[in-house]
């Protein structure tokens, strides 16, 4: 398959996806390890139709995970792609995490890819793909998180799994009940973190939250004060607040006593937050779906949408890297914020 054809296919794949907090597609086999290349794509095009993820890694690097493009990488010169082409097992990228040793992690529509500093070589780039039945049963991941000790969760359709630095084993929420499947389920885990303490929090989709302090769980749901049951992210702000973004009930904030809701019947104009981000001013970033995002500075909050710039709608990432640059991605692509307004950035840029 020549780029033009692969490009093609890339955007067809993507039309079909939905543009919402999570997606659709299913999970296929792969192999275990590859090493392959990359393609490098040089246009002035989108990064891709809908931006999923943003992250830098400990190298300066940015990573950009797409909703059917797989990663995309830039390394300060140019932009490359990561997908099935190129032995990366995985179009539809929900999360990605970097572990102390520097190797990256990204949860897919087909298991888990781990990239490996260590053992990249010259021209290539090595890839673990734990995709196959083998590993998780067919899941489809949704999260992913390394953790202060090393430890990587992953999050899937119906459980949580922890690699050991061998293997992967699963980690099993008290849910109170089962919901089986291997796309979305009640037990769906969006979010993985973990706050200052070393306690971890794992979102679902219909049991609230869950904190796990290495010995024993506390679930927050509706009936302590949390808005809604299906929540979509956890954080931690520099003031040790934890903050809740859901799919049906606006927004969170815990302080470790009570929680004060935000929802469209006080401060933003719509329910599903499926993104919560704190900048180094210690503002608080969300998204609200067909609003953009909005900004609280702890007394009021700012909208940013299409009249400041912001052509997507479905925001799904919020990122401000160590440079200073403040990024959003959703569907629409990739956006900057210059402190008053944002514009898009293509592949070609601007990047600075």
């Amino acid at each position: 398959m020549n780029i033009l054809n692969a490009q093609i296919y890339l955007i067809l794949f993507s039309i079909i996806l939905n543009t919402a907090c999570d997606g659709s597609d299913k999970p296929k086999k792969s192999e275990n390890k590859v090493n392959k290349s990359e393609i490098v794509l040089k246009s002035n095009k989108q990064i891709a139709d809908y931006v999923r993820n943003i992250f830098q890694d400990k190298n300066g690097n940015l990573w950009f995970g797409t909703n059917g493009y797989g990663v995309a990488h830039y390394d300060g010169d140019s932009v490359s792609y990561f997908s099935n082409a190129q032995g990366f097992h995985g179009q539809q990228i929900t999360g990605i995490t970097e572990d102390p040793d520097k190797n990256i992690w990204f949860a897919t529509d087909q298991g888990v890819v781990k990239y490996d500093w260590s053992i990249t070589k010259e021209g290539a780039k090595q890839f673990t793909n734990y995709t196959d039945l083998l590993y998780f049963g067919g899941q489809r991941f949704w999260s992913i998180f390394a953790d202060s000790k090393g430890t990587v969760w992953a999050g899937s359709a119906s459980n949580i799994f922890r690699f050991d630095g061998g293997n992967w084993k699963p980690f099993k929420l008290p849910y109170p009940e089962e919901a089986s499947g291997n796309f979305i389920t009640k037990m769906t885990t969006w979010s993985i973190s973990e706050d200052r303490a070393g306690n971890m929090w794992f979102s679902t989709n219909g049991y609230g939250a869950f904190k796990y302090d290495g010995q024993s769980f506390t679930q927050y749901s509706e009936k302590d004060g949390l808005t809604d049951n299906s929540v979509d992210n956890i954080m931690e702000d520099q003031k040790g607040n934890i903050w809740f973004g859901t799919r049906h009930g606006g927004l969170s904030r815990y302080d470790g006593e009570t929680f004060t809701n935000y929802n469209r019947n006080n401060n933003i104009g719509n329910n599903e937050v499926c993104v919560i981000y704190e900048d180094k001013e210690g503002n608080i970033w969300f998204s609200s779906e067909g609003f953009g995002v909005y900004c609280y500075n702890g007394v009021s909050f700012s909208n940013y949408g299409k009249n400041q710039g912001l052509d997507v709608g479905a925001v799904q990432t919020i990122f401000e890297d160590k440079e200073g640059r403040f990024w959003v991605g959703g569907g629409g692509g990739l956006y900057r914020f210059d402190g008053k307004s944002f514009y898009n950035v293509t592949i070609d840029g601007p990047w600075n």
